[in-house]
């Protein structure tokens, strides 16, 4: 089997705009990952072996907007997805093509198609096929192993009052009630997590009132949830139900329309062997490595309800600013060649 030269094919996928459409990306990946098929969830993937312990090496190859151009400077490749998602997927497919296929075990490539938005792809691959032993999903992680990550869920509080003139007195706010819920919802005490530290909840939107001299009958705040386990997106929405109970206007608590479940959060034992035995194998080759959380919530979280998860990659979401998702997207090549041989060593040991 011919092997992939994970920066032969950084170089390649960078300039392939993947933001919009990923029709071009995945044509791509079909012709250039061996034993690679189109999957009716729209994701593309790759098996190898017939041993009883399957690996997943799960990424995506669809980017955010806008498309940022391809650079490659001396040891640097620049340009969206270099390192976000496409550094740590030139890492896989390049650990993919040299694994020494035994009766050991197997290893299945999937790659997701619309992780930046709604994660539609891999959701459903899953429902057809979850099996598998151990999970690795490619973001970046500067190498570190990161066993962890909060999640992410949305929703809306609607207020119903009791429109009146405002020169009245008369009336019921919706806008006021609205305002003593961002003072309860402010003051709700987090949960807790030893490695991820305390849930986060913030208001990101206040609307209401349509007329300057009239009450407002209805406000709406939309709420930003990051959990900690084992907070469900259901448990979020009695958190808040009962945190408003009395504020003075009927209100509903809705989660966000979306077609796939939320992205809860997740914690893998870091005593797991499969963990430790990737944390060898990196250390081997870049020396001591950490075992952290990971800062973003990530399609890890559908994985982790079947199997043990790490999240592994090379490129930063941030080096002191913004890199992932920002005009100076960038990965360095020794950390995508140092990502490919740790999980070539991983996958043949």
């Amino acid at each position: 089997m011919n092997t992939v030269d994970p920066v032969g094919f950084l170089e390649d996928t960078v300039p392939i705009e993947s933001h919009e459409n990923v029709e071009e990306m995945r044509d791509y990946l079909l012709k250039a990952v061996p034993n690679a098929r189109k999957h009716g969830s729209g994701c593309v993937v790759a098996e190898r072996g017939e041993g009883d312990e399957t690996v997943v090496l799960n990424t995506h190859m669809d980017t955010v907007a806008p498309h940022v151009p391809y650079e490659r400077d001396e040891g640097v490749v620049r340009g969206r997805g270099a390192c976000d998602a496409k550094g740590p997927l030139a890492a896989m497919v390049s650990a993919f093509t040299r694994f020494d296929a035994t009766d050991e075990r197997a290893v299945r490539l999937v790659i997701s198609p619309d992780e930046e938005t709604l994660s539609r792809g891999l959701h459903d691959y899953l429902l057809d096929d979850a099996s598998g032993e151990f999970a690795v999903v490619g973001e970046p992680t500067e190498l570190d192993l990161c066993t962890a990550a909060k999640g992410r869920f949305e929703a809306t509080v609607g207020f119903r009052g009791e429109s009146a003139h405002a020169a009245s007195g008369g009336g019921r706010n919706a806008v006021s009630c609205a305002a003593e819920a961002v003072c309860r919802l402010e003051n709700i005490e987090p949960s807790y997590d030893e490695l991820l530290g305390e849930s986060r909840l913030t208001v990101t939107r206040v609307e209401g009132g349509d007329a300057a001299n009239r009450v407002p009958e209805n406000a709406t705040l939309t709420l930003d949830r990051r959990p900690v386990p084992a907070e469900t997106a259901d448990d979020f929405v009695t958190l808040v139900e009962e945190t408003l109970d009395g504020v003075g206007c009927e209100y509903d608590v809705n989660l966000a329309d979306r077609p796939t479940p939320f992205l809860e959060a997740f914690r893998t034992d870091e005593d797991d062997r499969n963990v430790q035995r990737l944390r060898d194998t990196v250390e081997a080759v870049v020396g001591e490595t950490r075992l952290r959380p990971f800062g973003a919530a990530t399609e890890a979280s559908y994985l982790a309800q079947h199997m043990p998860v790490v999240v592994f990659g090379p490129g930063a979401i941030d080096d002191g600013a913004p890199v992932a998702h920002s005009e100076r997207e960038y990965v360095r090549t020794d950390e995508v060649r140092d990502a490919a041989e740790a999980l070539t060593r991983f996958l043949n040991s």
